[in-house]
């Protein structure tokens, strides 16, 4: 069993949790994630490690309500404790001092993105930091991002808060202005991640993304997360979760995760139906 420390709610459907967890503290890295089951008969979800701190032996996750197990876990309240996680797994983002780097996080991918701006700018880069969401109350982490980064630019669909536009937006226009850099982390959902990358790439700027696709065991024995990279299959949880961009068969990814849309929607449902006391009559 894993006590909850704290529970906070970020944005509308997104959560973060303050988890005990000295051992995983200890040792994760940028990049890597757990793997969690709110409850013993439960379903295995794999959820990044959005922040740590391994004297105080705690780690924290966020997630946005997707599913029917996202759903479950903003049930539980500070003091409980969730069935049992396993981590840290991934391999680590491969951190060095690349000189000026440009990081883009869309909506939730704020939160894989956070550990991993504060490593680069720790390694002693000029870190520039791009947030995107639909409208301004779905912005998270902007004040924590702000305290590690040079410079945070937010976008919004809406124009809500800072630029009105998409982050490839921003980040086109960045570059459009004479702006240069040597390394590009582009972390969202999938869609945004292969147009953003690509103007990265088209601007010679060495670009790395982290893939989300359906993971269950997070040891490479199920291929569940297995993805194309460089024509080559790849298991996103031992491999991954972070890929050169470049390699990356978007299309393939963005078509695999599609495939259990409606078996999810049915499953969230009926959860629904179940604590509402609801019916199909």
């Amino acid at each position: 069993m894993t006590p909850i420390l704290s529970k906070k709610q970020l944005s509308e459907n997104v959560f973060q949790f303050r988890l005990h967890a000295p051992r995983i503290a200890s040792s994760r890295k940028a990049g890597q994630f757990i793997i969690l089951r709110p409850t013993s008969d439960g379903e295995r979800i794999p959820l990044t490690i959005s922040n740590a701190h391994s004297g105080e032996g705690w780690i924290e996750i966020i997630f946005q309500v997707a599913g029917k197990t996202t759903k479950i876990l903003t049930g539980f309240s500070a003091g409980e404790s969730i069935a049992d996680l396993a981590g840290p797994l991934g391999k680590p983002t491969h951190i060095e001092n690349f000189g000026k780097c440009l990081c883009i996080g869309g909506g939730v991918g704020a939160a894989p993105l956070y550990p991993i701006v504060c490593a680069l700018k720790a390694a002693g880069n000029c870190v520039t930091t791009i947030l995107g969401a639909r409208t301004k109350d779905l912005i998270i982490l902007k004040d924590e991002m702000s305290l590690v980064t040079d410079e945070v630019i937010i976008a919004t669909d809406d124009g809500s808060s800072g630029i009105k536009g998409f982050v490839s937006n921003v980040a086109q226009d960045l570059i459009n202005k004479g702006n240069t850099y040597n390394f590009g982390v582009v972390i969202g959902p999938a869609i945004m991640m292969k147009f953003t990358s690509k103007i990265l790439l088209d601007a010679k700027i060495p670009t790395m993304c982290s893939l989300n696709p359906i993971m269950i065991d997070g040891t490479g024995m199920c291929g569940g997360c297995r993805v194309t990279i460089g024509n080559e299959t790849r298991f996103a949880c031992v491999d991954g979760p972070e890929f050169d961009a470049s390699l990356i068969e978007w299309d393939e990814m963005i078509e695999r995760l599609s495939g259990y849309k409606d078996l999810e929607k049915e499953m969230h449902d009926a959860h629904m139906c179940t604590l509402t006391g609801a019916t199909n009559e």
